[in-house]
């Protein structure tokens, strides 16, 4: 999601909050958890924006809604500042490890006396790893869903993260993964074939960093 669309987002939450009846407290409440939603997806269970508005949950009164409008506005400047787009330390390293797994399996692909199933399983093993981390690191659900590529890529989806194509592309990605590792080898025989793979999720992955 662009930093406007989150903008627009949180600035659709606000009007909501400025609607809130104080003396309505199921109201508050249903505003309260379309706000702390948006922060658990948005900007990660671990953020201090998400903190702070999960303790006005019990603030059924005015205190609350300006709260609520208050992180909501700290927000919006935060993200129009460019500071959402820094990556936490966590982050960085999980990417910089994925980053040299993805070389690796460029180093198998120079080697001709390495089967091209080899490099595929690692470059999906690789993506795997990157989609689950992502998705941790926003707090999405899998909606009980058994993580696999395809649950990670639809959660993300879902959430906004990725587009359409980039599912299709995930997909497609996965299916080459798979039928390197079931050993159905006339799918994974091709060089070119798996060398397009790794920079299709070398290009993947570095756009999403």
């Amino acid at each position: 999601m662009t930093p406007e669309q989150l903008v627009e987002k949180a600035r659709l939450l606000i009007r909501l909050v400025d609607e809130v009846d104080p003396q309505s407290p199921m109201h508050f409440v249903g505003v309260h958890s379309a706000t702390s939603e948006f922060f658990r997806i948005y900007a990660g269970q671990d953020s201090d924006f998400y903190k702070q508005v999960c303790t006005l949950g019990g603030l059924f009164t005015d205190s609350g809604i300006r709260g609520a409008r208050a992180v909501l506005n700290a927000f919006i400047s935060y993200v129009e500042a460019g500071l959402h787009d820094q990556l936490s330390p966590k982050r960085q390293a999980e990417i910089d490890v994925v980053s040299d797994f993805l070389q690796q399996a460029h180093a198998l692909l120079e080697r001709t006396e390495c089967h091209p199933a080899a490099a595929a399983v690692l470059i999906g093993a690789t993506l795997e790893e990157f989609l689950r981390t992502w998705v941790e690191d926003k707090g999405i659900d899998l909606n009980g869903k058994k993580p696999s590529i395809s649950a990670y890529a639809q959660a993300l989806r879902a959430s906004e993260e990725i587009s359409k194509q980039d599912v299709k592309d995930i997909e497609s990605w996965g299916g080459v993964r798979n039928a390197a590792a079931h050993g159905t080898w006339d799918e994974v025989s091709d060089r070119k074939r798996i060398s397009l793979m790794l920079e299709g999720v070398n290009l993947f992955i570095r756009q999403h960093s």
